[in-house]
């Protein structure tokens, strides 16, 4: 063989030896994932083949399936009262695809999950078609209508509502909502439909409970008041504390105002709380400093994200500020941030007596007859606090709803025992956008602490000077205790 036919054979042999690494490659290495790559048609085929399985809610279905014409998706996935539930559920879209426990138990939803396969094999030996299994939450429907109820004339906003003793995530309400239904198919007008929710400026789509960073303003206070008892910075929540007025912010001439005419000089913790005094928690905060804060905001969940299991964007506390920039974070200004869910985890901390338990919303997954797959148990996440100062942060907590002048007093429930903290969080260039109103708070009965409840409304429509976390959130947090107390 001459040199040209020579360099010619090893050149075709090198073609096919790559075109047999690369068929190798796509059997062997990738075959899972494209098998269950979203782009694949036959994914879409399988997920929409049978009826899907359904989310449960005080062992009622909140969704179901719908057989379709013309198309080779033959069962759609539709819900009830779908703009209340999509922020707990997501959406299972034949043209969009599927989100949140749509997406993250599809496995179940669909039947397809690997721990199904035996009850699929019989299934398929004895000619019974195949079914989906079903997702049981640990939602409280009235709760969720309340929530849902209390937002929904109010604009933009979010509540989460958690059973302190278990982490049991009890409601998770955001709007502006969607009803999934509206593009659940794969037709133009599904498309369309989900087009406009994606560009609305409004973000229907965005679940504002899990997803979206608030400055907490003042309800952040509840943080700061743990970390001065935890670190014995205080030890008497009725003492005096060195709180002068005005109070100047280390290394500036700024002085760190309170609102209106509030006495705040050298107030007590407990009275600081009630009428929720900048100067006195700025001040501890500095006097703290950074990493003092930092270590019991992180306690309490800051900084991490959290997977209940649908993913939560992280809440922040800043881990290198210098003195002014500590005293402005510790009343929930400057960078600190969070989601209404973090806020919720710390109301519910205090109110457990200093545990924090893991919130989840998924209490089990069943197979199509009704066996327990999986169940999720109760688990400690943190101590953020000892017991005694937990007591003594809750008794703080209820001077803000029942003493005379407390900013929390609309969230008083009879034959209940209530603790609150309001925040009017201020944000924009100079504070120029209208504040947002928080309402942090737990009710107690005489069987327990059943619920813990943070709810925060962007009220675009309302008057500036009428904006207020006890005008607008409490009375919602209210309405989702009240929900919970009288389902028990």
């Amino acid at each position: 063989m001459n040199k040209p036919l020579r360099r010619i054979a090893i050149f075709c042999g090198l073609l096919v030896l790559t075109l047999l690494i690369r068929d190798n490659w796509l059997q062997y290495v990738k075959a899972d994932s494209l098998a269950s790559d979203d782009s694949n048609r036959r994914v879409a085929i399988a997920r929409y083949s049978t009826p899907r399985g359904d989310i449960i809610v005080d062992g009622k279905s909140i969704t179901g399936s719908k057989a379709t014409s013309g198309t080779d998706l033959k069962y759609k996935r539709t819900w009830k009262d779908g703009p209340m539930w999509s922020p707990v559920t997501g959406y299972a879209s034949q043209v969009v695809g599927a989100t949140q426990l749509e997406s993250l138990e599809d496995g179940i939803l669909t039947g397809n999950d690997d721990r199904l396969f035996f009850r699929n094999t019989l299934d398929m030996i004895t000619g019974k078609k195949k079914e989906g299994g079903n997702v049981v939450t640990t939602l409280n429907a009235k709760a969720q209508k309340a929530a849902y109820d209390g937002l929904k004339n109010r604009g933009k906003g979010a509540v989460a509502a958690i059973e302190p003793s278990t982490g049991k995530i009890l409601a998770l309400a955001s709007t502006p909502s969607y009803d999934p239904s509206s593009f659940a198919g794969n037709t133009n007008d599904d498309g369309s439909t989900f087009s406009k929710l994606d560009k609305d400026k409004d973000k229907p789509l965005l679940n504002r409970a899990l997803r979206e960073t608030y400055p907490p303003g003042s309800t952040f206070k509840l943080v700061t008041a743990a970390a001065a008892l935890e670190s014995g910075k205080v030890g008497d929540i009725d003492a005096k504390t060195d709180s002068p007025v005005p109070f100047i912010m280390k290394g500036t001439r700024t002085p760190l105002k309170n609102e209106g005419s509030i006495a705040c000089e050298n107030v007590s913790l407990r009275d600081a709380l009630k009428v929720s005094c900048n100067s006195v928690f700025g001040k501890l905060g500095q006097d703290m400093g950074n990493k003092t804060m930092l270590d019991e905001a992180e306690k309490f969940g800051f900084n991490d994200q959290q997977f209940v299991p649908v993913r939560s964007n992280a809440s922040n506390f800043d881990d290198d500020m210098n003195d002014s920039q500590v005293a402005l974070s510790s009343i929930g200004q400057y960078d600190t941030a969070s989601t209404p869910l973090q806020m919720a985890m710390v109301a519910s901390a205090i109110a457990n007596d200093g545990k924090l338990m893991k919130p989840y919303m998924v209490d089990q997954l069943q197979a199509p007859n009704l066996d327990v797959i999986e169940k999720t148990e109760p688990e400690e996440m943190s101590k953020p606090l000892s017991e005694e100062n937990a007591q003594k942060l809750q008794s703080m907590m209820e001077t803000v709803v029942n003493d005379p002048g407390g900013t929390g007093s609309s969230a008083k429930i009879a034959g209940a025992t209530v603790g609150g903290k309001t925040g009017t969080a201020q944000h924009g260039v100079d504070n120029s956008e209208k504040p947002y109103a928080w309402f942090v708070s737990y009710a107690k009965t005489s069987s327990g602490t059943p619920v813990a409840v943070a709810v925060v409304v962007e009220d675009g429509a309302a008057n500036r000077d009428d904006i207020s976390g006890g005008g607008l959130a409490a009375p919602i947090a209210k309405s989702v205790m009240e929900a919970v107390i009288n389902s028990k």
